[in-house]
């Protein structure tokens, strides 16, 4: 750990507090906001070293990425800094495997995307943790097409009017065609050098070295995720 934003302010704190009578909620969005307004105690934290590697391990609720600045002022100021920046959006594959839940978390991560304005990696976590069939099941959420969904969901879309909305915005996430999935398997070495090698890519970190790009660009992605699942369930 390079350092501990709770050295600077701790929501517990701010929530005792009988001046500010926050809730967890409120009180997360005022540590962000302190901390937005503290940048050069980050700046001495990290320092400034060559070939530097940090890994921020940001807050889950996605209000803090669409409703509020902070997130993007982060991004702005680690770019002012000279560091090249990448999202990295994780989505828990037992939420996954319904196409409803799916398609929540796929708009959690366009607008995550959209709101930072950064190359994003989004992967499925806790691949380990599915059962054969779910990680079969889990395999067309990786790179979706949207449309079909809402055919394989024909029988619970009952309403005419959730059916459409449905539908528009199954039409907004495929225009866009920028959310795709890597999953992520902590038991499975390759898997983890694979999101690694992705994020490396879009940093290109290390870029004076020998030039590098990931995994499935060398292979087709197709036969790889083929390879990865079949390699689980047949297990």
């Amino acid at each position: 750990v390079v350092t501990d934003i709770r050295e600077l302010i701790e929501v517990d704190d701010v929530m005792e507090d009988e001046s500010l009578r926050f809730g967890p909620n409120g009180g997360l969005v005022f540590c962000m906001e302190y901390f937005a307004n503290n940048f050069n105690w980050l700046e001495e934290s990290l320092g400034h070293v060559e070939d530097d590697y940090i890994l921020f391990d940001c807050p889950g609720q996605i209000e803090l990425y669409t409703h509020l600045p902070v997130m993007k002022q982060l991004v702005e100021q680690l770019q002012q800094w000279e560091f090249r920046v990448c999202g990295v959006f994780l989505v828990d594959s037992q939420f996954m495997v319904e196409s409803f839940k799916f398609i929540s978390g796929i708009l959690a991560a366009l607008s995550a995307m959209i709101s930072l304005e950064i190359p994003q990696i989004n992967v499925m976590t806790k691949m380990d943790l599915l059962s054969k069939k779910a990680k079969k099941e889990i395999e067309k959420y990786l790179d979706p097409d949207m449309y079909s969904m809402i055919e394989d969901s024909t029988s619970i879309l009952r309403s005419k009017r959730f059916k459409k909305l449905t539908k528009s915005i199954c039409g907004l996430i495929d225009d866009y065609g920028m959310v795709r999935f890597l999953p992520l398997d902590r038991s499975d070495e390759e898997s983890i050098n694979i999101v690694l090698q992705h994020i490396d890519f879009t940093i290109q970190y290390g870029e004076d070295l020998e030039f590098k790009e990931p995994k499935e660009c060398e292979e087709d992605k197709s036969a790889l995720v083929d390879e990865y699942f079949q390699d689980h369930v047949d297990e």
